[in-house]
């Protein structure tokens, strides 16, 4: 596949953001009208993952912050008037770390860990499907129903985590589980997953 001036740096940057293989092959195409395989991004991304873990690994200095909001806006309501009116308040988040012990430390783990992210972006993100289309979802026709469509958005939300295109999974699954002995079941997870011809198939 030809490689373009800046692409590698572009596919770094938004590998940093967060997105996955799927999301930066949509961007690029949407953005540029590029096509970019799987693997160049894999390819890419793997490239830097010893300086990644370098960089995660790296001595920290000793520096704890305290964070303090300086008055936040919040919607509030006079208990004898109908009016909401934008309020402020104004507080330190440091005063609250310290009220009771362990609370500094669980903040502070991320400056000793650097695994662990400083914010739940990454959890809002997963979550924006499910809200968007959660108008379409109020009535599942039965409790069985509903069931059944948490099992599979599921699989799918389990299958895009670990960069996987889950239509192309679910094929592949789906043709051979029935020739597939039981203890080999595991073989089929995501994170275990090998493509097969079908799911080759599927993504080409």
């Amino acid at each position: 596949q030809t490689r373009i001036d800046g692409l590698d740096e572009k596919i770094i940057a938004m590998y940093a953001r967060g997105m996955s293989v799927r999301d930066i092959r949509s961007h690029l195409e949407e953005l540029y009208g590029l096509e970019v395989s799987p693997d160049l991004i894999s390819r890419v991304t793997d490239a830097v993952l010893d300086e990644v873990k370098e960089w995660r690994s790296r001595a920290l200095d000793a520096v704890y912050p305290v964070v303090i909001f300086d008055a936040p806006r919040v919607k509030s309501r006079d208990k004898d008037s109908r009016i909401v009116k934008n309020k402020a308040v104004y507080l330190a988040l440091g005063n609250y770390m310290f009220e009771k012990e362990g609370r500094w430390a669980a903040f502070t783990r991320f400056l000793d860990d650097g695994r662990i992210c400083l914010t739940n972006n990454a959890a809002e993100r997963s979550l924006r499907g499910a809200a968007l289309g959660r108008k379409s979802w109020l009535f599942a026709g039965s409790e069985r129903g509903g069931d059944r469509a948490a099992f599979m958005y599921s699989l799918i939300v389990t299958a895009k985590l670990n960069d996987i295109d889950p239509r192309a999974w679910l094929a592949d699954v789906l043709a051979r589980m029935p020739n597939m002995p039981v203890s080999r079941l595991p073989d089929l997870l995501p994170w275990n997953w090998d493509p097969g011809p079908t799911a080759r198939r599927e993504a080409a």
